[in-house]
């Protein structure tokens, strides 16, 4: 609930060390720390000194794949977060830009982040949407890379809140994560660059 990575890692796909194959009790764990929710999925000695490194990323990648398509993310949410279980106001935000998303059908969450806090109380709740990252700080960018569901973009710094919006939509239509004429739902804290303020949420169509 509060919103923290978790990366699932060491002997995940131990047996790739010396084999092509993992086991089926290997297969099971990966997909097992996916059901359970976990953010990441990380291998170690299997691509660090194992002697098919890359069977066992295509391996993993196929895995998490299979699974995450096998999991209803909106009736998830739908069940477990009915309401946002917090009694802040980024919580609040978070959970009531997710819940309009999912009612728009909306390509995207962008979420304009200076220390990551609103991209990860997005990620908690593991929303259908694709999470955009926008962030100012290459640190943060990096991190983001961790969140579930998150794809981290690299923002410019821009005079005004309408200025770093517009921007984050373009760089975001760059990415490929949406395009012109999609419904996009941006949340972010105002003031700009104040962590952990978390108090917008805004609803956006991409003009074509």
């Amino acid at each position: 609930d509060a919103g923290k990575i978790v990366v699932t890692a060491t002997q995940m796909l131990e047996s790739m060390i010396n084999n092509p194959r993992p086991t089926r009790a290997e297969i099971t764990d990966v997909a097992n720390a996916i059901y359970d929710g976990t953010s990441a999925i990380m291998l170690s000695g299997e691509s660090a000194v194992g002697k098919h490194p890359v069977e066992a990323v295509q391996t993993m990648t196929s895995i998490a794949l299979t699974t995450e398509g096998d999991i209803d993310y909106k009736r998830e949410f739908d069940n477990f977060y009915p309401e946002s279980g917090g009694k802040d106001i980024t919580s609040a935000i978070s959970h009531a830009t997710v819940t309009t998303a999912h009612d728009l059908n909306a390509s995207a969450i962008i979420t304009v982040t200076k220390s990551g806090t609103t991209a990860r109380m997005i990620s908690k709740f593991r929303p259908q949407t694709d999470i955009v990252g926008a962030t100012i700080n290459q640190k943060v960018w990096r991190q983001l890379s961790l969140s579930w569901g998150v794809k981290p973009v690299l923002c410019q710094l821009k005079d005004n809140t309408d200025e770093l919006f517009d921007h984050a939509v373009d760089v975001t239509v760059k990415a490929g994560v949406a395009k012109k004429g999609d419904t996009v739902v941006i949340t972010a804290g105002i003031p700009l660059g104040m962590s952990g303020t978390t108090n917008m949420l805004k609803v956006h169509k991409i003009n074509g």
